[in-house]
C-alpha cells in the first residue's frame, strides 16, 4: 500500500535540502579560505555534516516506514467500510419492507423504494417530508407523543402495531388511502442528535384474512350454538315422549299383567308372568336412563342443583368411582341456557373420566364470584396429555369448549401423571 503523495513529495525535499546542505558545507572551505587548518576543521564539520545526513536519512526512511503500517490498515478500513457502506445500502434499496429514516423534528431523511411504494410518493417528495404526511389526522398527535416518549426511554428497540386485533398503526398514502401497519422503531444518536429509523409492512392482505377467518369462525360457533340448541330440544322432546307416552304404557301394560296374573288359576303360568312383569320392570328402568340421559327431569323440574345431586348419585352407582360435589344450592339457580351448559360439561367430563381417567375420585367444584360462575372437575387419574389435545377424534373436549364459548365464557384443560386431569371452565352470569 503507497503512502500519501503529499509525504513522499516531502521526504524527498528534506533529503534534497539534507544533501544541498552537506554540499555546501564541504564546498565552503575552497570558496572561503586556503588556510590548511582551516580547511582540515572544514573537512570535518563536512564529514560530521556527512554523518548526520546518514542519520537523517536512516531516521526519514524509519519514519516512513512505520508510518506505512497504520496508513494501510487505515486504507483496509476505509476499504471494509465502503463494503459495509456498499452492503448496507443494497439491503435496504433491495428490502421489501419499508424503511423511514427521520430526525429529531421528524423530518424524513432516508427511504428506500418499498417505502416510496407504499405510500406513492418518489423519492425527492419523500426527502424532507415530515412524517406527518404518511399518517392520518386523527393519529398524528398520538403517534408523535410515541415517538418522543420512545427516544425519552432510552430504548433501542420496540415494535408497533404487532397485536392483530390493534391497528392502531395506519399509513397515509399520497391519494389519501389509509392502510395498516405493522413496524418496528429504532432510535441512535448521532452528531449529538436523536435519529429514529421506522421498519414496517403493510398488512392490509393479513387484516382482510384474519377478518375472514373471525367471521368464518363466528359462523361456525352459531352454527354449533344453533346445533346444540336444536339437538338439546330434540334431547328433551324424546325425552318427554320416552317417560310420557312409552313410560306410561310399560306401566300400563305391568299393571295389566298384574291384574292377569292375580286372576289366573292356573299355577303353572305365574313363573311366566313373573318373569314378564321383571322383563318389564327392567324396561321400565331402561326407558328411564335412557330419558336421564336425553334430558334430565330434574334439571328441568328441581335446577342445576338437584340435577348435579342426580348424576352424582347415577355416576357412583354405574361406575364405582367416588364423586364428590361441592356447590350451594342458591348459587345455582340459574337460567335454563346456563344450567344446560353447565350440566353437559361436567357430564361429559364425567363420561371422559370413566373412559380415559383410570381415576378412583372425582371432585365437582361451583362457585359464584363477581357475577361469574366458575366451576371445577378434577380427578386423581393419570392425566391428560398433550398428545391427546391433537387428536381428531378429541369432540368431546371440543363440544364443551364450544358450548361455554357460546356463552362468552372460557374453559380451561390441563393434567399431568401426578395430580391427574382438571377443567376449569368460566361462565358470566
Amino acid at each position: 500500500m503507497k503512502l500519501p503523495k503529499e509525504f513522499l513529495v516531502a521526504r524527498h525535499a528534506i533529503i534534497a535540502l539534507l544533501l544541498l546542505f552537506l554540499l555546501a558545507v564541504i564546498s565552503i572551505p575552497y570558496f572561503v579560505t586556503k588556510n590548511e587548518s582551516m580547511v582540515v576543521s572544514y573537512r570535518r564539520l563536512a564529514e560530521l555534516a556527512c554523518v548526520a545526513l546518514f542519520v537523517s536519512i536512516i531516521i526519514v526512511s524509519w519514519i516512513t516506514i512505520y508510518l506505512r503500517i497504520p496508513f494501510a490498515q487505515l486504507a483496509d478500513a476505509r476499504q471494509d467500510l465502503l463494503k459495509n457502506r456498499n452492503r448496507l445500502t443494497g439491503i435496504i434499496e433491495t428490502a421489501t419492507d419499508g424503511i423511514i429514516t427521520i430526525d429529531s423534528d421528524h423530518n424524513i431523511i432516508l427511504v428506500n423504494p418499498a417505502a416510496e411504494n407504499y405510500f406513492g410518493y418518489d423519492h425527492q417528495e419523500m426527502l424532507g417530508l415530515n412524517l406527518d404526511a404518511v399518517i392520518p389526522i386523527r393519529h398524528r398527535h398520538e403517534h408523535s407523543d410515541h415517538v418522543n416518549k420512545f427516544g425519552q426511554t432510552g430504548m433501542s428497540i420496540r415494535q408497533m402495531g404487532a397485536k392483530m386485533a390493534d391497528f392502531s398503526v395506519t399509513g397515509l398514502k399520497k391519494n389519501g388511502e389509509e392502510f395498516p401497519i405493522e413496524a418496528s422503531i429504532s432510535s441512535l444518536i448521532e452528531d449529538d442528535q436523536r435519529l429514529f429509523t421506522v421498519i414496517f409492512r403493510d398488512i392490509t392482505r393479513r387484516k382482510i384474512a384474519k377478518e375472514k377467518l373471525q367471521q368464518y369462525h363466528e359462523e361456525l360457533s352459531n352454527l354449533s350454538q344453533s346445533l346444540q340448541t336444536v339437538r338439546e330440544e330434540e334431547r328433551k322432546h324424546i325425552a318427554r315422549e320416552l317417560h310420557d307416552d312409552l313410560g306410561q304404557l310399560l306401566a300400563a301394560l305391568r299393571m295389566d299383567l298384574s291384574v292377569l296374573g292375580k286372576k289366573q288359576s292356573d299355577s303353572s303360568i305365574t313363573p311366566i308372568v313373573d318373569s314378564m312383569d321383571a322383563l318389564i320392570l327392567n324396561a321400565i328402568s331402561t326407558l328411564r336412563r335412557i330419558a336421564t340421559d336425553l334430558r334430565p327431569r330434574a334439571l328441568d323440574e328441581g335446577g342445576l342443583f338437584f340435577a348435579l345431586h342426580s348424576l352424582q348419585k347415577d355416576f357412583m352407582q354405574r361406575h364405582a368411582i367416588g364423586c364428590e360435589l361441592i356447590a350451594n344450592e342458591q348459587d345455582l339457580i340459574l337460567n335454563d341456557g346456563i344450567s344446560t351448559t353447565v350440566y353437559r360439561v361436567i357430564q361429559e367430563s364425567l363420561t371422559n373420566v370413566v373412559r380415559h381417567a383410570k381415576a378412583t375420585e372425582v371432585t365437582i367444584r361451583l362457585t359464584k364470584s363477581e357475577g361469574k360462575l366458575v366451576f371445577q372437575i378434577k380427578d386423581n387419574g393419570q392425566g391428560i396429555t398433550q398428545q391427546d389435545f391433537l387428536k381428531r377424534q378429541s369432540f368431546g373436549l371440543v363440544g364443551m369448549r364450544e358450548r361455554v364459548r357460546a356463552l362468552h365464557g372460557d374453559l380451561q384443560v390441563s393434567g399431568n401423571a401426578q395430580d391427574g386431569t382438571t377443567i376449569d371452565a368460566t361462565i358470566p352470569i
